[in-house]
């Protein structure tokens, strides 16, 4: 199964239309969370340019795409996006081709270099150090956080 990764770069034609743009956004979780197929959102601003925001979102399917961007949600989120509050939306879309988790446990220092599966990714990164039992820490979902994640499997 193909694991697709969609990656916008977005400047707002405002200040205040990014304030706005986040009340919008602060509601995709809901949303997101109900889609099969969704994995992972990450919303973030470039530290090096303020007003370059940037998108990471990963999927199951190019299907489980496609069926978020026909979304009532997110159709009128886009429209009213295009409607003057994004200056600039760069989109890209890949095919994961695969992934491996590097961890250095801050205890005992247990090197793990292993690959695993995307779409247990949480579960994966849930797992305690096999040596000493660390638990790494791992983002949660908060009503202020720009991380939405969810296990497929």
């Amino acid at each position: 199964m193909a694991i697709y990764l969609s990656m916008q770069r977005v400047r707002f034609s405002s200040p205040d239309a990014y304030d706005k743009f986040r009340t919008v956004f602060s509601n995709v979780r809901h949303h997101l969370m109900s889609k099969p197929g969704f994995i992972h959102l990450t919303w973030w601003e470039h530290p090096d340019e303020p007003g370059w925001y940037n998108e990471v979102s990963m999927w199951a399917s190019k299907e489980a795409v496609n069926d978020w961007h026909m979304d009532t949600y997110h159709k009128h989120a886009k429209e009213w996006a295009a409607n003057g509050a994004i200056m600039e939306d760069l989109i890209s879309n890949f095919e994961l081709v695969g992934t491996r988790l590097l961890r250095i446990c801050p205890t005992c220092g247990t090197l793990q270099d292993k690959s695993y599966d995307m779409l247990a990714e949480l579960k994966t990164l849930g797992e305690p150090c096999p040596k000493c039992g660390f638990i790494f820490p791992v983002a949660e979902t908060t009503a202020n956080s720009t991380t939405v994640a969810k296990d497929v499997i």
